[in-house]
């Protein structure tokens, strides 16, 4: 459906560099977290067929692209981002055929299909990792095995390769007995990382998408694939390692030292993504690919996006979602726009001269934004501050990602107990940090939870106002997974569906604007007023059109900047706003007295 809907962009608009425009320049992509979107069977957990069944949904709210997270085979540890067999669905989810089916019902609504893909580790249940821990095995080096250290017992504190922490708290590394080594896990225990510097893992990577590809999806996002290449000395030793010529760093608060700077975009990354491009992508047509990125900088963006470079389609990048955040992740601080500007407006300028940009507040591993940097103590606020967000956003250069039940408004989990969260990153952290470091109290450590744990994206969607929020059968013999948010009475699409005054009345108003005006989805981005402490505005320029943006991003009233106010001249008038958070006669009323209403944001044709 939406395929024709979406205008096909002239080869006179430029957008990320490439000729012809790539058909995703001007489209929206939706992210559905399966386990969380409809459960069909009554589990408590959503399945394939449970996507199939909201495809009509979805086609409403006029999206191109379907992002998937990971169904398939697993041992469940991280919630499917731990893969023990590629080539096949896990149980959870459904079978082959019911992704087949998906496949084919989303591609008659003209709608494409992302797999998400994770090839920086795989589950240690994994028939690869099971193999290699016999020495004498082909797969013996498929993984970052090391001995322990000189003069200390294996399995022992301190017998650890290096000093490295895990992302999810500890030791980035666990002894393994029949072995007896040590092997890398940045993230869990039980998700081992793929030695990406042995050329046969990357041939079975390689074997394992084409094998996709061919099946009929439409593309991956790759999990952490920024992560696959490691810093090695000359003798291939990683930092810390006895003898190593690379020192690891000092250690942090928790006990261990931070691997990051280590495993992000490290030396041979171009390499690797240009060879899977090579292997994979090339010859085919109508597909996408974009990277999850953590360690990248705007600067490596506009490189690694660049179409001349043949390596990814756009990147998810994270200084941008880290500007509540300091130092470690659960140390938080308020929000400020002029950090989300100065952020953003990097990204943006970035892109200028060639890549791409992807545009997100939400995702599995993100809160609900209208919680976060909104206000959803009230509907009225929750609405307004949700439709500020979603047009600050959707404004920019780049691709749009939609989170489930963003387009609703939906909020974080508010979520009291540690017995009701589920993420495993969660419940690790505060055992590290309360329990074991004691480096953060109890107290702002649930509250740092509550605002940014990777939960309050993950509560079942809220499709309508029934007891489990129709997300599974309100008499369902299983209850959902994870909590259903209370909201869901007030907070849900049958609520919203037929109301262009919703937020998700809204989102289509963005979507459409995407698909319909080459200004939108590809004009140059320029900032305005780059001081003010409450609003952030910008100009959209193709050819002899220009758009001008301007958001309010607090619950306060906030003064028209000057430099706004000189672009408007002789003020505006209603024909001229496209789009506004309350409504056109408001937004002229508004700039006509200098100021804008709490959360108001209006997109005004210069």
């Amino acid at each position: 459906m939406t395929d024709f809907n979406r205008s096909v962009l002239p080869d006179a608009v430029r957008s990320n560099g490439a000729t012809p425009n790539p058909w995703w320049a001007n489209a929206v992509v939706y992210q559905i977290y399966p386990r969380s979107f409809q459960d069909t069977n009554g589990d408590g957990i959503g399945d394939l067929k449970g996507i199939t069944s909201r495809l009509d949904y979805l086609a409403d709210l006029g999206v191109d692209v379907l992002w998937l997270s990971p169904v398939y085979r697993s041992p469940q540890d991280d919630n499917g981002y731990d893969i023990s067999d590629y080539q096949d669905i896990d149980p959870l989810f459904g079978t082959l055929d019911d992704m087949d089916e998906l496949l084919a019902e989303a591609h008659r609504r003209g709608l494409k299909i992302v797999m998400d893909l994770v090839v920086n580790h795989t589950s240690d249940e994994h028939a690869w990792f099971q193999a290699s821990r016999d020495k004498d095995d082909p797969h013996a080096d498929w993984y970052w095995w090391r001995p322990a250290r000189p003069g200390h017992e294996p399995g022992t504190p301190g017998a650890e390769p290096n000093r490295w922490g895990s992302y999810f708290g500890g030791s980035a590394w666990q002894y393994d007995p029949k072995r007896g080594e040590y092997y890398l896990h940045q993230f869990s225990r039980k998700q081992p990382d793929l030695n990406w510097e042995n050329p046969e893992v990357r041939k079975a990577v390689y074997r394992m998408m084409n094998w996709w590809m061919d099946r009929g999806i439409d593309g991956f996002r790759m999990d952490v694939i920024t992560l696959i290449s490691k810093h090695l000395d000359s003798h291939g030793r990683l930092p810390g390692e006895v003898d190593s010529e690379l020192s690891e760093g000092e250690i942090g608060e928790e006990g261990y030292t931070d691997a990051s700077p280590f495993c992000s975009d490290g030396p041979r990354l171009d390499e690797f993504l240009a060879e899977m491009r090579r292997e994979v992508f090339e010859g085919r047509e109508g597909y996408m690919n974009v990277g999850e990125a953590p360690g990248i900088t705007p600067e490596r963006n506009e490189f690694i996006t660049d179409p001349a470079h043949k390596e990814l389609d756009m990147l998810f990048l994270f200084d941008h979602v880290g500007v509540d955040q300091e130092g470690p992740k659960w140390n938080t601080v308020p929000f400020e726009v002029r950090n989300l500007r100065a952020r953003l407006a990097d990204q943006q300028e970035a892109v200028r001269n060639a890549g791409w940009a992807s545009l997100f507040f939400c995702n599995h591993d993100q809160p609900r934004v209208v919680s976060r940097w909104g206000d959803d103590s009230d509907r009225e606020s929750r609405e307004l501050s949700a439709k500020a967000f979603g047009m600050l956003l959707h404004m920019h250069r780049g691709t749009p990602y939609i989170y489930e039940g963003e387009e609703l408004g939906m909020t974080n989990a508010h979520f009291t107990k540690l017995d009701q969260y589920r993420d495993l990153e969660a419940i690790n952290a505060y055992r590290q940090r309360v329990e074991e470091a004691r480096c953060q109290s109890p107290e702002s450590m649930m509250a740092a939870l509550a605002l940014i744990g990777r939960d309050n994206s993950r509560t079942p969607m809220q499709w309508d106002a029934s007891r489990y929020a129709g997300f599974t059968a309100a008499d369902a013999a299983t209850e959902p997974w994870i909590g259903v948010n209370p909201n869901h009475v007030e907070i849900n699409a049958a609520e919203e569906f037929d109301d262009p005054d919703s937020v998700y009345g809204f989102y289509k108003k963005l979507i459409a604007m995407r698909h319909g005006n080459a200004t939108v989805a590809t004009g140059e981005w320029n900032l305005v007023a780059a001081d003010s402490e409450q609003v952030y505005s910008f100009t959209r320029t193709g050819g002899d059109d220009t758009i001008l943006v301007m958001v309010n991003l607090t619950g306060r009233t906030a003064r028209v900047p000057a430099e706004v106010v000189r672009l408007l001249g002789n003020g505006v008038s209603e024909s001229q706003v496209l789009l506004s958070t309350y409504d056109a006669v408001h937004g002229v009323k508004s700039i006509a007295r200098g100021e804008l209403a709490r959360w108001e944001g209006v997109v005004i044709q210069l």
